[in-house]
């Protein structure tokens, strides 16, 4: 999934939650400045610091490895 699409979804459901940036920054100990960089597509942030985000709104990341040379 890209980056964008998930910043998307993260937007979506905090706003469906009715959660100001503010509240999530503070229940996701995630600081306010890289959340409104993350939402604004502008930072690069980590997979913790999204992982830290998704807890807080109640949602769950996973990954996927995948060796393309073995998939046809």
């Amino acid at each position: 999934m890209h980056l964008k699409k998930i910043i998307q979804l993260v937007k979506d459901r905090r706003e469906s939650l009715q959660v100001t940036q503010e509240a999530l920054a503070e229940l996701s100990g995630v600081g306010l400045r890289t959340l409104k960089q993350f939402e604004s597509g502008k930072g690069n942030p980590t997979l913790s610091t999204v992982q830290h985000i998704a807890d807080a709104l109640g949602m769950e990341v996973t990954l996927t490895i995948k060796d393309l040379r073995t998939d046809q």
